[in-house]
């Protein structure tokens, strides 16, 4: 199609130097590189088998490349010399039917970080050279076994820090996305082949399609790629955290509650008021959900400090931000002005009142059921003493659950967008179609409509890997560890 750039991502990046290292055997370790029962090696290229061969064998002799494809097998790993090192298991998985296309070969040691460097040693002397962040999901991709999507799913598995970002993620993993994508990629391509043959065969009186019907048709795709994009806010909080804020006046144990969540000494506490003067953030879980909590300063009328001043603003931005506010009172004492403006704050929004220092008498004056009027969610805690956190911990989960807190209802079956770089794309898409609409409805002739139609096809394209650049590649498998 005419202004319809493939640039053949794969044999691009191999025109650009990537050929000579596709070739390469490539070795490294799989496993993360700290003491355990296991570590995992994993070689790919056209000499894995071999190179590997060099350094295991059966128990009884036999060459690494007569064990059977795909089976666990026991083997001694030994030295140039002779000297066994390890007593491992070793797996075949026979190239083009494996995850990287090449030959691949695991070796399952035990996890002594010295013996697995001397393994690595030994493969990198046999002929072998060391795999580069993501290389092995790299060639997957490179050698068709996966598109781009797929493989930043990868690293977003293996980065989900709850059950149901992996589950987003192996939903994109298994090709969730791409199909979404691929629809809506097809019914454009439908559209583009009617407007090329209008723009190449002028003479041939190719019949119009129906003005009207197609711009239906662009208003549907266009309502399906903003449905897409919308799902990015769900996505970012799957992948990053509920955006949770920690409010209150000074001195009520804001600090000293993080701290007891994450357990050990984050945020610094002291009896001076204003000690917290920027917002510190965190991540943990709690109530089934990963959350970016952000401890910030009391509210209280500043002093001339500047820096007081701007951590207060902080702590507003925070509370409006949050996808569910905690505000902090301090039971122990009477309300008042301050606290009443905590909790005007998170007024609207999903909500959690802690009454801390309840391991102090509680003060007369502060009325529990009327908090509870406005906040059905008060629950009293002691930083000091950790009473009260797993109630705390029971009703977050409930808030959220309930649908009250932002990301709420999220159904992560892989079409959730949690990737800016997806979002943006999509979004594209979505301009370009409706710009595509917006020109047939105005009488532009069919080369302008194809010119946006296009234009939307390479923004999808930078999502499954149909069109790109090389630089887009190279930023999506620096994400990527060592050995994956």
């Amino acid at each position: 199609m005419r202004g319809m750039v493939y640039r053949g991502v794969r044999g691009t990046l191999r025109c650009m130097g990537d050929a000579e290292n596709m070739n390469d055997t490539i070795a490294a370790l799989a496993t993360p590189p700290l003491m355990g029962a296991i570590g995992v090696i994993r070689l790919s290229g056209g000499d894995a088998i071999e190179i590997a061969g060099k350094v295991i064998s059966g128990k009884s002799g036999d060459a690494l490349d007569s064990f059977p494809a795909r089976q666990l097998c026991l083997g001694l790993v030994r030295d140039p010399s002779g000297d066994v090192l390890d007593e491992a298991l070793a797996v075949v998985f026979p190239g083009p039917d494996s995850y990287t296309g090449d030959d691949v070969v695991e070796l399952h040691c035990h996890g002594s970080p010295a013996l697995l460097r001397e393994v690595l040693r030994l493969l990198y002397a046999g002929g072998a050279r060391p795999a580069q962040p993501g290389e092995f999901t790299r060639r997957a991709f490179l050698h068709g076994r996966m598109d781009l999507a797929q493989a930043e799913a990868v690293i977003d598995l293996i980065s989900a820090e709850t059950a149901l970002a992996a589950r987003n993620a192996a939903g994109q993993l298994g090709g969730a996305l791409s199909r979404a994508i691929e629809e809506i990629w097809s019914s454009i391509c439908d559209l583009c082949a009617h407007f090329q043959a209008l723009v190449d065969y002028p003479e041939d009186d190719i019949p119009p399609l129906p003005t009207p019907d197609i711009i239906e048709s662009l208003r549907r795709i266009g309502a399906r790629l903003l449905g897409l994009a919308s799902t990015y806010d769900r996505g970012k909080i799957l992948r990053e955290g509920v955006p949770c804020a920690l409010i209150g006046k000074p001195n009520t144990g804001k600090s000293s509650l993080l701290n007891a969540l994450l357990g050990y000494e984050r945020a610094i506490v002291t009896a001076q008021p204003g000690t917290t003067r920027d917002t510190l953030v965190e991540s943990l879980h709690m109530g089934g959900h990963w959350l970016r909590i952000a401890d910030t300063a009391g509210l209280r009328n500043p002093s001339g400090d500047v820096a007081e001043r701007m951590g207060i603003d902080r702590a507003r931005e925070a509370a409006r931000k949050a996808g569910l506010v905690l505000v902090v009172l301090d039971g122990s004492r009477s309300l008042d002005g301050k606290d009443g403006e905590a909790l005007d704050m998170a007024r609207g929004r999903a909500t959690i009142v802690l009454l801390n220092k309840s391991d102090l008498p509680h003060h007369a004056d502060v009325d529990i059921a009327a908090i509870e009027a406005s906040f059905p969610e008060v629950c009293r805690v002691s930083a000091l003493t950790g009473q009260g956190l797993d109630a705390l911990d029971r009703m977050i989960g409930r808030v959220l659950d309930a649908g009250a807190g932002a990301g709420a209802g999220i159904h992560a079956g892989g079409t959730l967008l949690t990737n800016l770089r997806h979002a943006e794309a999509v979004t594209g898409a979505a301009e370009a179609v409706a710009s595509a609409a917006d020109a047939l409805g105005a009488g532009f002739t069919a080369d302008v409509v194809l010119t946006e139609l296009e234009s939307a096809l390479s923004n999808l394209g930078e999502i499954t890997g149909r069109d790109l650049s090389a630089d887009i590649i190279d930023r999506v498998f620096s994400r990527f560890c060592v050995g994956k």
